[in-house]
């Protein structure tokens, strides 16, 4: 039944008690999928819905909703861990009406309030851990906890800026349980060679990790092909990003659309300063695959529909000039499925990195038609430099 249908039977008082017990129904059964699909994939916009498939649900009145510091007080959790908790995908939150901070419908607390362990459970999820209580739940010396983090065993999933304005990396409680179930043999001992050898030549995967993971989540929160290209884009500095973006038209619309975290965004200068810094790739091979998985999303999102030009409906007004952003910020995406709360760390015993972003043909890449070989890496205009 359409809105139109709902509302034209508004009056009618047969069709009005129909139409509550079909809304009845379809309540009852997502709340039943929930049992075997995670949380986040029940999320969607305020106006539309993506489920599963992609096909939008309108409803014929809003639900109620409730402000996120009221949502994360109702569910027993500190705002942080509320913020986190959004990251993650746990939590499914829809945009406000007439734009403003997302909330979160009163059906999603009461479904999260339902979970077995509440309010404990939810909690434990999103409790995070610097180096020190990480070290201390592994039952190793912060040094060694140091080591197995920058070789890419655990990657952290936010950080913050201490008094220093150092950055300080915090990983997840949960995760850090099952790498020590899973990994024991890392946790005393003498680590594999393969591990001593990154270690001794200075590598750092914690920003790359946690560069891979958010990519991840915000990707997995839209099915927008310009919006995917621009989160594929925000890990390049403007150089490398016009060198595989030629279009100055289509640079702009990435910085339109871009999506962006619904919570959590650093409030000082400082802290913005060290986000932007963090965000962007700084080794050669991982520039190189960032160019990559940008060069496939752009002509997925080319063949869906060209970026406007000046005096198109909604799009740039003026050129951009050079260094232009492209004019005021956006975020036109439609949440489905949101975020897998899957990993990106690499194997301790790998002899090399090795890349660990999505591979082409994943999470919604195109497998067939996919340009390789010389073409490629000339369409990518690399040359086997660095970063910048």
């Amino acid at each position: 039944m359409t809105v139109k249908e709902v509302l034209r039977a508004h009056v009618r008082h047969q069709a009005v008690h129909a139409g509550t017990q079909g809304a009845r129904a379809g309540a009852q059964g997502a709340r039943a999928e929930c049992g075997n699909v995670r949380a986040d994939a029940r999320a969607g916009d305020a106006g539309t819905r993506v489920e599963g498939a992609g096909q939008p649900v309108s409803s014929a009145a809003p639900a109620a909703t409730v402000a996120a510091g009221r949502a994360a007080q109702e569910l027993g959790i500190r705002r942080a861990e509320f913020e986190l908790a959004v990251h993650l995908g746990l939590i499914a939150v829809v945009g406000a009406p007439g734009g403003g901070r997302p909330r979160v419908h009163e059906e999603e607390i009461a479904r999260l309030r339902e979970q077995p362990g509440f309010p404990d459970g939810l909690a434990e999820r999103v409790r995070t851990v610097g180096t020190a209580e990480g070290a201390a739940l592994l039952d190793i010396a912060p040094a060694r906890f140091t080591r197995l983090a920058r070789a890419g065993c655990v990657s952290p999933v936010t950080f913050y800026l201490n008094r220093y304005r150092a950055v300080v990396w915090l990983y997840l409680a949960d995760e850090l349980a099952a790498f020590a179930s899973e990994e024991p043999e890392l946790l005393a001992g003498r680590a594999p060679l393969g591990m001593r050898t990154m270690l001794e030549s200075g590598a750092d995967w914690r920003p790359r990790n946690w560069r891979s993971q958010r990519i991840d989540r915000l990707l997995n929160r839209t099915r927008d092909p310009w919006a995917r290209t621009a989160v594929q884009a925000s890990a390049l500095d403007p150089v490398q990003l016009a060198e595989v973006v030629d279009d100055p038209y289509e640079r702009a619309y990435l910085v339109r659309v871009r999506p962006e975290p619904v919570f959590g965004r650093p409030g000082s200068m400082a802290a913005r300063e060290a986000m932007g810094e963090l965000m962007l790739a700084d080794d050669p091979d991982e520039i190189l695959w960032r160019r990559v998985n940008l060069t496939l999303e752009l002509d997925g999102a080319r063949e869906d529909r060209p970026a406007p030009r000046p005096g198109d409906d909604g799009g740039i007004r003026t050129a951009p000039r050079p260094g232009d952003d492209g004019g005021m910020r956006t975020a036109p995406t439609v949440r489905a499925g949101a975020g897998s709360r899957t990993g990106t760390a690499i194997p301790a015993s790998a002899a090399a990195p090795v890349p660990p972003s999505v591979r082409p043909g994943a999470s919604g890449f195109p497998a067939a038609g996919v340009p390789s070989g010389k073409g490629l890496l000339a369409r990518l205009g690399w040359r086997g430099r660095g970063a910048g």
